[in-house]
């Protein structure tokens, strides 16, 4: 198997409650890295996190947005340990993040998604090609289903139009028949807004 060469951050966001932010100092404590953390005056926190056998360091700082704590990073990294960390850190805390592993001959790049892997795409010699695609399935169905609903919500409309044009050409009362023109109305008025694109 071929040996990374980096693993590069291109774009990570974690978004932390004052629970969660606990939490993370905890867990990135568990990760066999050194760790030094400032709280700054603002509220803000700056964590750096040290491989001291590599010499290798990443600051994470959380800035404070009402409620939460937000680090929005870019970094790279070539040493095991914090690349295991780091990695640990956007499954367990749900972070989203668009990650290129990189290897002498291609890019591996994965897309998280609240810390879930949605898509990898390998880039080698100038092309993409997909791997991995986090699909749907529930959501596809969901959305089929609702489409079938619409479907028999129109049959149905359609249905009580034609008894209405049966009623109103049997009748002779124009009471009546103005009646049947205001349903007739309402009902062509939710099939045009049913059948629109």
């Amino acid at each position: 198997m071929a040996q990374r060469l980096a693993t590069e951050y291109v774009k990570a966001c974690l978004q932390l409650t004052a629970q969660e932010m606990a939490k993370f100092v905890r867990f990135m404590g568990d990760q066999n890295v050194r760790m030094k953390v400032r709280v700054l005056e603002n509220g803000n926190h700056e964590l750096a996190l040290v491989d001291e056998a590599a010499s290798e360091e990443i600051r994470l700082t959380f800035e404070r947005h009402e409620e939460l704590f937000v680090c929005v990073l870019s970094c790279r990294l070539v040493h095991q340990k914090l690349t295991n960390a780091m990695r640990k850190a956007v499954s367990t805390f749900r972070g989203d993040a668009i990650v290129n592993r990189i290897y002498p001959n291609y890019t591996m790049v994965y897309h998280y998604k609240k810390g879930a892997v949605q898509k990898i795409e390998e880039h080698a010699a100038g092309e993409t090609r997909t791997v991995f695609e986090l699909k749907d399935t529930l959501g596809q169905l969901e959305r089929v289903f609702h489409n079938r609903q619409i479907e028999f919500e129109i049959e149905r409309i359609q249905s009580a139009i034609n008894e209405l044009l049966d009623l109103r050409n049997q009748s002779k009362n124009p009471v009546e028949i103005s009646d049947i023109d205001a349903r007739l109305k309402q009902h062509t008025q939710k099939l045009f807004i049913l059948e629109a694109p």
